[in-house]
């Protein structure tokens, strides 16, 4: 689990979306957007769904940058509110001495 937030930590996307995606923390439902996001019939925990979203926010990450015409910014928002709303959920590490 360590590495999950080692990997979130060092992320480094454009303010505009972070700013975005901070914003829309205050509308996220686990249980209706987790679903819509990972099209699952049920929510997975949270280290399960960083994995996965993880994964995805990647592949948009890549196609942003390659200025893909198929690139959704409103998808890759969605799923920067979905990993900052999970990561909350994961029990925190133990502090280094």
């Amino acid at each position: 689990m360590t590495e999950l937030f080692e990997l979130i930590s060092t992320l480094k996307r454009p303010r505009l979306l972070i700013r975005a995606a901070r914003f829309g923390q205050s509308e996220y439902n686990r249980s209706r957007d987790l679903k819509r996001l990972m099209r699952a019939p049920v929510v997975p925990n949270p280290e399960q769904a960083l994995h996965r979203l993880l994964e995805e926010e990647a592949l948009l990450e890549a196609s942003r940058q390659d200025g893909d015409a198929g690139y959704s910014l409103m998808r890759h928002i969605d799923i920067l509110i979905a990993m900052m709303a999970e990561v909350r959920l994961l029990p925190r590490p133990p502090a280094q001495a």
